[in-house]
């Protein structure tokens, strides 16, 4: 596909709506504090991105469901209608925005907080006061891991009952497909990879969120636990290594061949 041709077509109202609509990454700005909305809509739009915004729970479901899906949501914890959480939950829950990522902004610190906004789903959370600078290492972070960055030489991991398919993004267990959001995908096929080698909740952080920031490790177990119920009994093949981290089990459980 090719933009719009022609002399100085560059800077013409066809090819900037050619660009945004089929190149730059779509962020979609959920937040009812109208000062912070202008700093992300100014900050995402300076990196590159398109950005549109909603201050309310209900705008924001209208948006996503609306054509085209954003490639990324950020989403507020505390709005005036509709929780972030609860928002989050439906973006889980619909077939075709189950893998949306969405990283969350909060004004909340306390563990707990996060605890919650990573079991109904998030990607990432951030806490306010936030730096800009981080937020954007953070967004763009997210959507490198979307779009499969790292291990592209691996197009598929089949494994027991367990098969990834890493370019189609699709994960079968016992020929049943199990939805995975982008950042359980990445877990799984992290620890698959490394199969039978432990790794630590720092390495998991660094390598998974592709981030060094300070997340706390609970954000590591919080995943492999969502990520354990949704394999259901294959979840059996991620082991906890006490005191350090996680392992995949290198041998397949006879019963599963």
């Amino acid at each position: 596909m090719e933009p719009p041709a022609g002399p100085g077509s560059r800077f013409r109202q066809p090819a900037r709506a050619w660009y945004e609509k089929y190149m730059q990454p779509k962020i979609l700005v959920v937040e009812d504090e109208r000062d912070l909305v202008g700093v992300l809509e100014y900050n995402l739009t300076k990196e590159g991105y398109a950005v549109q915004s909603a201050t309310t729970g209900r705008e924001a479901l209208k948006r996503i469901a609306a054509d085209p899906l954003p490639d990324l949501v950020l989403l507020d914890l505390m709005l005036p209608d509709i929780s972030g959480t609860e928002i989050c939950k439906r973006i889980r829950a619909g077939e075709r925005t189950s893998q949306l990522p969405v990283l969350m902004l909060t004004a909340k610190g306390e563990e707990v907080d996060r605890v919650v906004g990573f079991e109904v789903g998030a990607d990432d959370y951030v806490t306010k006061p936030f730096s800009v600078r981080e937020l954007m290492l953070r967004v763009r972070a997210i959507l490198r891991r979307r779009g499969g960055g790292g291990d592209a030489a691996v197009e598929r991991i089949d494994f027991g009952p367990i098969r990834v398919d890493v370019a189609g993004h699709r994960v079968e267990v016992g020929g049943t497909e199990v939805v995975l959001s982008a950042l359980e995908f990445k877990l799984l096929q992290t620890l698959m990879q490394r199969r039978g080698r432990v790794q630590s909740r720092d390495v998991l952080l660094a390598d998974v969120w592709e981030i060094h920031a300070d997340v706390t490790t609970r954000t590591v177990d919080t995943h492999v636990k969502r990520l354990r119920e949704k394999l259901g009994a294959a979840g059996s093949y991620i082991e906890t290594i006490r005191g350090v981290g996680y392992r995949f089990r290198d041998t397949v459980d006879p019963t599963d061949k």
